[in-house]
């Protein structure tokens, strides 16, 4: 009987989606004189809330040029406009806003997948000990977290004080890629003073900056710590998943005036790590054993977060600075 009425429901919803939504669509434009893209780009307002009701009503049209303008290359954005605007036969000259909106919905959106190809090209790149781009980023993140602690030698047991978990870094970056270390460097590049910070309090919980009181409070007498490095990677791998299921369109929709960039990305990463930190500190795990119940935990709440269509993971660090455009 269950099975009978999820078919029947799946076979409504069919139905609806197939013939009832675009006899809706019909009757709406004769009633409103306004194809739907006109009137999403008037009745709701700028961000992520319009820009992905335009992405819907894109992808799912019947017709071939407006399923495929939401992958077109850059500079063909104002041609496909133009072309949009000809097909749903609205005058430009009566309607000039409408070409504005549709065009800042097209960069965000023709932006977002644009970004994901760049985030998966540095991801699938492994990190090469004899690329010299590559060994001098890592050895900026030493100078970036441990400026008054002079590297000893390239392979070194040191690389534990900023939470590798070897002598050699390398090894692991293989999950990430040049991601993992991309994403290290610009937080502790852009944000020194709270990456130093987060670092330290990595190793020495006990001894961040938190009142006694609250130390008390939260029983930190047992804090445990993490290692930055492969946490800031692990991080790394949340970010790019949630870019990948498009978890962070609403991020991105809201923040990203035009199209969402690869420092947004980075911003975002900076955010996450912050985030993660205080989440983890407020967890006070028993044991790093936790690491991934904990990192579970805080997956649900970036991604409920973002369910809500007005959300910006608006950071509060010098990483942010010039990027968050609301």
């Amino acid at each position: 009987m269950k099975h009978f009425l999820r078919m029947l429901i799946q076979i409504c919803l069919y139905f609806y989606c197939k013939f009832l939504w675009r006899c809706l669509k019909f009757v709406m434009r004769k009633l409103t004189g306004r194809c739907e893209l006109q009137r999403i780009c008037y009745n709701t307002k700028p961000g992520a809330s319009r820009t992905m009701k335009i992405e819907t009503s894109l992808r799912d049209s019947k017709s071939k040029l407006l399923q495929t303008s939401v992958s077109v290359h850059p500079d063909a954005i104002e041609k496909t406009i133009e072309d949009i605007m000809e097909l749903k036969k609205i005058n430009p000259d009566v309607n000039p806003q409408l070409g504005i909106s549709l065009q800042a919905c097209l960069l965000q959106i023709v932006g977002y997948r644009n970004l994901i190809a760049d985030v998966e090209k540095l991801r699938r790149e492994p990190y090469d000990s004899d690329n010299p781009q590559h060994e001098e980023m890592l050895l900026k993140l030493w100078k970036f977290l441990k400026p008054n602690t002079p590297l000893e030698s390239r392979i070194s047991k040191q690389w534990c004080e900023i939470g590798f978990q070897g002598d050699d870094p390398k090894t692991d970056f293989r999950g990430m890629g040049l991601l993992g270390l991309y994403n290290l460097q610009y937080f502790a590049e852009r944000d020194t003073t709270a990456a130093q910070q987060v670092l330290s309090d990595s190793l020495h919980p006990k001894c961040s900056k938190f009142s006694k009181a609250e130390w008390e409070k939260k029983r930190m007498d047992k804090a445990i710590g993490y290692s930055f490095a492969i946490v800031g990677i692990n991080i790394t791998d949340l970010a790019y998943n949630l870019l990948l299921s498009g978890a962070l369109k609403t991020h991105f929709y809201n923040i990203a005036p035009e199209a969402p960039t690869l420092s947004h990305f980075q911003q975002t990463f900076c955010y996450l790590m912050h985030e993660f930190h205080k989440f983890w500190i407020d967890e006070d795990p028993m044991d790093i054993m936790e690491f991934n119940r904990v990192r579970e935990k805080f997956r649900k709440r970036i991604i409920k977060q973002l369910q809500n269509p007005d959300m910006a993971l608006c950071p509060h660090f010098a990483a942010s600075e010039g990027l968050i455009n609301m």
